[in-house]
C-alpha cells in the first residue's frame, strides 16, 4: 500500500517540511509527522534542520526561496527569536510572543503559529488532569513556558506562580497574563513549589545531565501533579524526584502527541 511510511518514496513532486532546532538530536516530531502524512495520503516528508541561533535570520530568508518547502516546526532555541522574521502571526502566537510552527504561503508570506500550550493542556486532560481551578507553579518564561501559561489561563486555572532566573522575563509574562485574563491571580516566586496543585517545568533544564534542577524538589509533596515539557529524556531529574516524593508525574511527550494533528493541519497536510 503506497501510503504506508515504509513503502513511500521521495520524488521530485514530494513536498518538504522542516523542523528548525539546535541541536536536532532531541527532536521527536519528524517520524510522527511523516506517519501522519502517510496516513492522510500526502506526498510530503519532514526533515530536521540544525540551525545555530546566529544563523537563523539568514536561513529563514533562504528557506523562503525554496519552492518545494511548505512549512516548518520551530523548537528550542528559536521559538521567540523567529517571531520578528514572520510577516503574520496567529492570535495565539501574538499573545505568547513565541511560535512553534511556520507556514510558507504561495504569495511569499511567512505565517507563524503557536500550538505548544494547547497541546500541553490537551495532554493533561487526556491523562485525566483538568487544570480548571488549579493553583499552578510554572518554572520558565521562554516560548514553551509562555505558551503553557496562556493556555492554562484560558483553561480556567485559579492561580499561577511564575519562577525564572530572569526576573524581567517573569514580570513581563505576569503583565501580559493579567491583560489576557484580568481575574487571574498571578504571583512571582522563586524555586518553592509548595502549596500548588500542578507543578510544571517549562524550561530546558533537564535535557542535559549536568543541568541544575528547575526548582527546589524538597518542596514537592504527595498530591501534586508534576509535569514536564521536555521530551528527551523522558524521565528527567525533576520527574524522578517527583516520583520519589509520591507525586503524580506527567511526561513531556503528551504535549507533542496532542498537537501533532493540529500541526499537520496548520502545515497543510
Amino acid at each position: 500500500m503506497p501510503n504506508h511510511p515504509e513503502n513511500r518514496e521521495i520524488t521530485g513532486r514530494t513536498r518538504v517540511l522542516g523542523i528548525l532546532a539546535h541541536p536536532t538530536e532531541h527532536v521527536k516530531a519528524p517520524p510522527a509527522i511523516n506517519r501522519i502524512a502517510a496516513e492522510r495520503g500526502k506526498d510530503a516528508v519532514m526533515v530536521p534542520f540544525d540551525v545555530a541561533p546566529e544563523e537563523l535570520a539568514k536561513v529563514v530568508e533562504a528557506l523562503r526561496q525554496i519552492k518545494s518547502l511548505d512549512a516548518s516546526i520551530v523548537t528550542v532555541p528559536h521559538k521567540q527569536s523567529i517571531v520578528a522574521l514572520c510577516d503574520e502571526l496567529t492570535p495565539q502566537a501574538r499573545a505568547v510572543n513565541a511560535l512553534n510552527i511556520l507556514r510558507f504561503e504561495p504569495d511569499g508570506r511567512l505565517i507563524g503559529g503557536q500550538l505548544d500550550g494547547i497541546g500541553f493542556v490537551e495532554g493533561l486532560r487526556s491523562a485525566g488532569v483538568d487544570p480548571a481551578g488549579m493553583r499552578v507553579f510554572l518554572a520558565g518564561a521562554g516560548g514553551a513556558a509562555s505558551a503553557v501559561a496562556f493556555a492554562l489561563a484560558d483553561a480556567g486555572i485559579s492561580h499561577i506562580t511564575l519562577s525564572n532566573r530572569s526576573r524581567h522575563k517573569i514580570e513581563n509574562l505576569r503583565d501580559r497574563l493579567r491583560k489576557f485574563r484580568s481575574d487571574l491571580s498571578v504571583s512571582l516566586g522563586s524555586g518553592d513549589a509548595g502549596g500548588h496543585d500542578l507543578v510544571i517545568n517549562g524550561t530546558t533544564l533537564g535535557m542535559k545531565p549536568e543541568d541544575p534542577l528547575p526548582l527546589d524538589v524538597a518542596t514537592l509533596h504527595a498530591g501534586m501533579v508534576v509535569a514536564e515539557v521536555i521530551m528527551e529524556p523522558e524521565m528527567t531529574p525533576l520527574l524522578r524526584a517527583a516520583q520519589a516524593a509520591s507525586c503524580r508525574i506527567h511526561h513531556g511527550r503528551h504535549m507533542l502527541q496532542h498537537q501533532l494533528q493540529l500541526m499537520a493541519d496548520f502545515m497543510g497536510l
